[in-house]
């Protein structure tokens, strides 16, 4: 018998939690979230989950086995900012049998509609995160960089079956560090920095609440309006994010751009070690091996993604990008790693798709998220 529950108590918290590792066991390109990380993560620990608005996890069960889950919720902040009435799914997975996603679908639409929205989106990622956001519809056989999505294939023709419709597509470049072309970079930044004068700073891990309050600073003045998917941000979600990022972090691979005169951010960029490739080993538990494993192949970490840009409008089109795309690959080659994903990046951001093409970098995922009227 089919049941659709609701998560409100440790069973069926453990069951939500329990059943992203079920389903993918044996999938060589899956790569385990750290349990005791993830049970937070799902309860919004270190994100706006439950600041955002309203949300609701479900189980779908046959008879007492978890078949499929998802979760549901409303993100205010968006909404109010852009005057929508709109939904999100995020975290679905489900075994290969339409009946249960359909049932889980109706109850995320029941459950949107009783909080008077009129749209779904999904999956996105929860509200304050930059991870896990789309389908992948293209390119199965490769290992997601960090905070990046897996999915199975087949989730793509539910949704589709459900009656959404593909909303934006968001791609992941990628490239290998020796192939990037730099040479003319190498040329032009000298010259860009002298003539707008300014400078680009690695950031202070030391004291990373002034760069964080610094990349808040750019965000609210270089973040389009007309994106959809975006809202100013707020210094609570910025101190969350940072918190996230921290402990993935390599100075030489985050920089923040400022004017010599003013000394005010104009800019910034986080490139983060793809720590995928040690948290795989670990197969989702720190004890009694998984510490051991992660430091031993932490070492052995050879990729990079290349996670988020922003320069304010002022400073746009005067090499600040270009100076923070060399700084990055000079230093990654320094560093001996060897491949450079560029990612999640919107199709509407078309001035970042061209600047990363650029460098040589191609299309290697894309990510896909739906939209359905309710």
């Amino acid at each position: 018998m089919i049941s659709i529950k609701e998560v409100n108590d440790k069973k069926t918290l453990n069951d939500f939690v329990d059943f992203i590792y079920e389903n993918y066991e044996g999938d060589k390109n899956f790569v385990p979230p750290l349990r005791s990380d993830y049970i937070k993560y799902v309860q919004g620990v270190d994100n706006d989950l439950n600041e955002a608005g309203p949300n609701i996890k479900y189980i779908c069960y046959d008879d007492d086995k978890v078949v499929g889950r998802l979760l549901v919720g409303v993100n205010n902040i968006i909404n109010e900012y852009h005057g929508f009435k709109e939904g999100y799914i995020s975290l679905f997975e489900c075994v290969e049998n339409y009946e249960y996603a359909e049932k889980l679908l109706d109850k995320a639409i029941e459950f949107l509609k009783s909080h008077g929205m009129t749209k779904v989106k999904g999956p996105l990622s929860l509200p304050g995160g930059e991870d896990n956001r789309g389908f992948i519809v293209d390119n199965f056989d490769a290992q997601p960089f960090i905070m990046n999505t897996y999915n199975k294939k087949y989730y793509n023709d539910f949704f589709i079956k459900y009656g959404f419709e593909k909303y934006f597509d968001c791609y992941a470049y990628k490239d290998t560090i020796e192939n990037a072309d730099i040479e003319r970079y190498e040329k032009l930044v000298p010259y860009a920095m002298k003539k707008f004068d300014f400078r680009v700073d690695n950031i202070n891990l030391s004291n990373v609440d002034k760069d964080a309050m610094d990349i808040m600073n750019v965000l609210e003045r270089a973040l389009p309006r007309e994106w959809d998917d975006f809202a100013p941000p707020r210094e609570e979600e910025i101190r969350k994010i940072v918190k996230q990022l921290v402990p993935f972090a390599d100075s030489d691979l985050i920089f923040i751009a400022r004017d010599n005169k003013t000394n005010e951010p104009i800019g910034f960029n986080i490139t983060l070690p793809d720590y995928n490739q040690a948290i795989k080993k670990m197969n989702g538990r720190l004890f009694p091996f998984g510490f051991l494993k992660f430091l031993y192949y932490k070492r052995k970490i050879n990729r990079l993604r290349f996670f988020v840009l922003f320069v304010v409008p002022e400073y746009r089109k005067k090499g600040v990008t270009s100076v923070m795309y060399l700084k990055t690959y000079l230093n990654a080659l320094k560093k001996g790693y060897t491949e450079l994903e560029g990612s999640t990046i919107w199709e509407y951001n078309r001035d970042m798709m061209n600047d990363v093409e650029s460098f040589g970098a191609k299309i290697n995922i894309t990510y896909r998220i739906y939209q359905k009227d309710i």
